[in-house]
């Protein structure tokens, strides 16, 4: 048996890819270029030394040197020296990162305003001269000093316009309610020089906007008038706020502008309103020109002298044309630049991307004694040896090194990261698996069975032919559109008999493999070998169920007993007079395990194995009942989608189809397509997913999968790329 297991062709995804820890020592000048290779392949995965050497620093007991001594290389202990002093601000390379940063933010910066000016930036990056990290770090500061003092002057040209604008319609407007103040005789009380507004200061606009208005001759029971503008959504509130200050002694005129106000900072639409409001008294002006202060309102001076206001109407408009000429040029100037930025944009970010990931791992690494080498370590997949090297090489003679990188093998006290190749068909089933937890180095992987009992499972509770063909239609238009858009028991208890056969592991096939299948086919293989034989030949059958049944009794002990009263025996006997031990697998097997899978064990404890064993020994039987009852979900969502499909479809589309009546047999066409897309496709798919979900999380995985282990990261411009977008 065991050779015939043996002699089957390995699975692709049945178990992780075999890893190995390594170490490179690269001499300064290369290194850059060799972690840039590195990062093109995405095959290492390296390990942060910093935080590796700061936790050995406290984690290395003197009772525990010895053993620690056996694991740890020997160039750890002038590194933990070596970086006992320091803190992650004084990596290396901290400052080449802080570079990139802000690299970085100056490209987002480029990116928003060309998002902003409605631009569109090239997607695939542009061929060009190749730069270097400084060459365009100038380039990115000299574009961002451009743009800034552009929106910089744009924005002051804006606000210049919008004041003048502003002016413009409180000039044609509050003319209209002036004039009516005119026919009761008190226009030549008021004087132009008495009129108050309040604006920002521009030297362009010195004719008009600047003009110190001073206060003539008032007087005090003369009727006295203030004009400006608003935002719309603060008139009632300025309005109240005028009432209540001036008593009642005023009058407000209003009239919305015909044309909104751009803000120059936010490039909205604002729809405003002019207004003029009579009072008398200076008291009544002071208290209405802080009230214009504090909402924001804008002032501005009309003259009651109708050629007067033709003259200075006449001289906005004219303002008004040559602004909006120059505001036009500077756009156009702006866009411009930005166009020619977005050209790079995508090849600029992907470079100073690679540039940061780039020394973020080299601060990863850390210098040997001499100063001349950095020291780097991590995992790769065995068959990627010939290739990391081969990358070295190359990194080597691109860089004029006299000397080549070191690369050898080493043992680790960790367990390795769990890789799978996947394509875009498997990916998927994986990381339904991976949602549970990643599998546990070298462990058997549930995504293998999933690709094919998770489509089985969600078919039966679906259990329909025709929506499953609508749901098909969607599938093939998202897989279509991938590239557009991307911008059952036994089985589990079998697998884990390969698990504990794989790693060696004799005592779980003996006292934990073979009661647990006992157990299960005594009670419920028992239970579907009867429905089978009433099925062929329609008649009760009794088979030996008392027997069966004394099995399943026996098992249980099976399960609890045996298995740590062995384990103490073997600890004992092995580490007898020791005050240290190790305790590898369920057998102290330590040659079992892989040079780079061996792991740090704690000290054997009885009564911590003996409680484990019973509450795993529980948590079979308990579950070994509440899992056969979860699998009748199948029987019960494939009966519950049928009878919702037959009950929309008499009760809705047919009765409505009944009534000679055009309205009612629409309203009915209406309710079942509504029905049938939301409640039938889209519920009843979402529940289908989560309960085959649940079947293969709990009933099948809890069966064998460990899931407590880690995914294999390496370091991968790919990986960046698709983690930024």
């Amino acid at each position: 048996m065991d050779r015939f297991i043996d002699d089957l062709p390995p699975m692709d995804l049945m178990r992780s890819e075999k890893m190995m820890f390594v170490q490179l020592i690269i001499p300064v000048e290369s290194a850059q270029r060799a972690v840039s290779y590195l990062g093109e392949l995405g095959l290492l995965q390296f390990r942060d030394l910093w935080l590796r050497y700061e936790r050995c620093r406290f984690q290395v007991k003197e009772q525990d040197f010895v053993v620690a001594f056996n694991y740890i290389h020997y160039d750890v202990f002038p590194l933990l020296q070596l970086n006992s002093d320091k803190s992650p601000f004084q990596r290396t390379f901290v400052n080449q990162v802080k570079r990139c940063g802000e690299m970085s933010r100056k490209l987002r910066f480029f990116k928003e305003q060309i998002n902003k000016a409605g631009l569109q930036s090239s997607v695939h990056p542009v061929s060009g001269p190749d730069l270097d990290l400084e060459e365009l770090e100038i380039q990115l500061a000299e574009h961002e000093h451009e743009l800034i003092e552009t929106n910089s002057n744009s924005e002051k040209l804006r606000q210049t316009y919008n004041e003048l604008l502003e002016f413009k319609m409180v000039l044609q407007k509050a003319g209209g309610f002036l004039v009516s103040s005119n026919g009761h005789a008190v226009a030549e009380e008021t004087e132009l020089s008495e009129n108050v507004y309040s604006m920002n200061d521009y030297a362009d606009t010195a004719s008009l906007l600047e003009q110190d208005i001073r206060a003539g001759p008032s007087n005090q029971s003369g009727l006295r008038f203030i004009s400006g503008i608003i935002c719309k959504s603060k008139v009632l509130r300025f309005e109240r706020m005028l009432f209540r200050a001036t008593r009642g002694n005023m009058l407000f005129n209003q009239a919305p502008a015909d044309e909104e106000i751009m803000d120059p900072v936010t490039a909205e639409m604002v729809e405003k309103t002019i207004f003029v409001v009579f009072f008398s008294g200076e008291q009544a002006r002071t208290k209405i020109l802080k009230i214009c202060e504090a909402f924001g309102a804008n002032c501005y001076p009309v003259s009651e002298d109708l050629t007067k206001q033709r003259q200075i109407i006449r001289e906005v408009l004219s303002r008004l044309s040559e602004l909006e000429a120059t505001l036009d040029a500077g756009i156009r100037h702006r866009n411009k630049a930005l166009t020619s930025i977005g050209f790079h944009l995508t090849k600029w970010m992907n470079m100073v991307r690679r540039e940061k990931a780039v020394y973020d791992t080299l601060n990863m690494l850390n210098f040997d004694v001499t100063k001349k080498c950095l020291v780097g370590e991590g995992w790769c997949p065995i068959f990627a040896k010939a290739q990391i090297q081969e990358v070295l090489q190359r990194a080597t003679f691109d860089s004029n090194s006299q000397v080549g990188t070191i690369f050898h093998v080493m043992d680790s006290m960790e367990s390795p990261p769990t890789y799978f190749r996947t394509n875009r068909f498997t990916n998927a089933f994986q990381e339904i698996v991976d949602a549970y937890g990643v599998a546990r180095y070298q462990e058997a992987n549930p995504a293998v069975y999933a690709v094919i009992t998770f489509p089985f499972l969600f078919a039966v509770m679906f259990g329909d032919w025709g929506h499953g063909i609508c749901l098909l239609l969607g599938a093939l238009v998202l897989i279509a559109q991938e590239r557009k858009l991307s911008n059952q028991m036994n089985l589990g208890i079998i697998l884990s008999y390969f698990d504990a056969r794989f790693f060696g592991s004799s005592l779980d096939i003996r006292y934990q493999f073979v009661p647990q299948l006992i157990f299960l086919n005594s009670l419920f293989g028992y239970l579907s070998l009867l429905i089978i034989i009433k099925w062929c030949t329609g008649s009760q059958a009794d088979l030996y169920h008392i027997l069966l049944l004394l099995l399943a009794t026996v098992a249980v002990p099976w399960m609890l007993f045996p298995k740590p009263f062995i384990l103490r025996k073997l600890h004992t006997e092995r580490f007898q007079g020791r005050t240290y031990g190790i305790l590898g697998t369920s057998e102290m097997d330590l040659e079992v395990e892989p040079d780079s899978a061996r792991q740090h064990h704690e000290d054997f404890n009885f009564s911590e194995i003996f409680v484990h064993q019973m509450i795993h020994s529980i948590e079979f039987v308990l579950g070994a009942v509440s899992n056969t009852a979860s699998y009748l979900r199948l029987w019960a969502l494939s009966l519950a989608h049928s009878e919702l499909s037959t009950v929309f479809y008499e009760k809705v589309l047919l009765l409505a189809w009944g009534y000679d009546n055009l309205v009612i047999r629409l309203v009915g066409l209406a309710v079942f397509a509504f029905a049938t897309a939301f409640i039938l496709l889209m519920m009843e798919t979402l529940s289908a997913f989560l309960h085959a979900l649940r079947l293969h999380w709990v009933e099948f995985q809890n069966k064998f999968y460990h899931g407590d282990g880690y995914k294999f990261r390496p370091f991968s411009f790919a990986l960046i790329n698709d983690e930024e977008d």
